[in-house]
């Protein structure tokens, strides 16, 4: 019996002919729904993890696995890792182009699609359900779908009602889970990547060590990822005017000697960050990762936030599914809520400031990067996963004072 029909097999009937009801149902396969639908099963409940694509499916993601995001996997994951990092180098728009090395790796490469698969398989050996090529429609807490308030009904688009005490949405960027709990944004940027398969003598003068360009539009930057035969080069900016994006990455391409091979795949992808008072529930139902807005305002990086976060719906759904009223379902969602915001809610603060001042004189961080170690170091611990954006501004004074005197115009 392969996963997707146990899932309906499981979740269409009780003994008694009566419709059973899941105790957390996460819709979005990715990074997200698969850890929450994973610490959801560790913890004993009945899980069922809907996906619309078929898997394993392509991403428009760089791929880099940082140190949060390695910590964040279920124990005992392997990482299907493409390339080890040791060495960045940093260009400003192609020029000023300087290379800082490290002894130890920095952080890993992988491929989404063998990446995301990985996640969902932990989901399921731990006992949750996956039904691939499912799209959902909406989620209703009332109404004649809905047969009391401890339920919430998750509508497919084949008309198709699944019922659970709990739901997750995890179901990326332009999320139907978010836009019912209401998440609202306040950044949205265009990233634009390539996947370009190259021959050897590329492969190897790319071999761990990635590229990073600040780019010519204010709050871009570029990069190249190396994955062996491949590689994968992306550049991201402000949504509005998509011309000009391209045209950097079209320029980025040609500047890096690349022009002449063909890529295997060219995409693109919204990405959005939340903004202070978004929510991230609605009576039974949560978001986490993309469908949150959750990614870091400056890098847009997204897999971690999209690890912890997920953890963490997965485990206040839980908590949510055991509530017997909407008094007690409230209080299990705020302490999610506010859980997120303690952790991942912080560093997207500092995220934020370091935005603005990326956007502001993207100059000034190259050269802060590039030529003063104590930065380059401070780098250098945050992708590691040894320490964090937020707990430099916090600990270090040195950092705090040169932020603040940042901030100002």
């Amino acid at each position: 019996m392969s996963s997707e029909q146990g899932a309906q097999d499981s979740g269409s009937a009780d003994e008694a002919g009566h419709e059973a009801v899941w105790d957390v149902v996460v819709v979005g396969a990715g990074p997200a729904g698969a850890s929450a639908a994973y610490a959801a099963a560790t913890a004993g409940r009945r899980v069922l993890l809907l996906e619309k694509a078929e898997l394993p499916r392509y991403k428009t993601c760089g791929g880099g696995i940082i140190g949060p995001s390695r910590d964040a996997l279920p124990p005992g994951f392997e990482l299907p890792l493409r390339d080890r990092v040791h060495a960045v180098t940093f260009s400003l728009n192609g020029r000023l182009v300087r290379t800082k090395r490290s002894r130890q790796m920095l952080f890993g490469l992988i491929n989404r699609p063998e990446f995301d698969a990985g996640l969902v398989e932990a989901a399921q050996r731990a006992g949750a359900q996956l039904r691939t090529g499912t799209a959902v429609s909406r989620v209703e807490q009332h109404g004649t779908a809905v047969p009391d308030r401890r339920t919430v009904a998750v509508v497919l688009s084949d008309g198709e009602t699944v019922l659970a005490r709990a739901v997750v949405g995890a179901d990326g960027s332009a999320s139907r889970i978010g836009a019912h709990v209401g998440v609202k944004l306040d950044q949205v940027d265009l990233g634009l990547e390539a996947e370009i398969p190259v021959p050897p003598e590329v492969a190897e003068d790319w071999a761990g060590r990635v590229l990073i360009d600040w780019g010519p539009l204010p709050g871009s930057y570029g990069w190249v990822f190396p994955k062996g035969d491949s590689l994968t080069v992306g550049v991201i900016s402000a949504r509005g005017d998509g011309g000009a994006t391209k045209r950097y990455l079209d320029d980025f391409v040609a500047r890096l000697g690349l022009a002449g091979f063909e890529p295997s795949i060219s995409s693109g992808h919204l990405t959005r960050c939340r903004s202070d008072d978004s929510p991230l529930s609605r009576g039974r139902v949560l978001v986490c990762g993309d469908a949150a807005g959750l990614l870091e305002p400056w890098t847009r990086e997204g897999i971690s936030y999209a690890l912890r976060s997920g953890r963490l719906a997965g485990e206040w759904a839980v908590r949510i599914s055991e509530a017997h009223d909407a008094v007690d379902a409230r209080r299990q969602a705020l302490n999610y809520a506010f859980a997120v915001k303690a952790g991942l809610g912080v560093e997207m603060g500092v995220g934020r400031r370091m935005m603005t001042l990326f956007e502001k004189r993207p100059g000034l961080l190259h050269a802060v990067l590039t030529t003063f170690p104590p930065a380059w170091n401070a780098f250098a611990r945050i992708v590691r996963g040894s320490s964090s954006l937020a707990e430099m501004v916090r600990t270090h004074p040195l950092a705090r004072r040169a932020l603040s005197a940042m901030d100002r115009p």
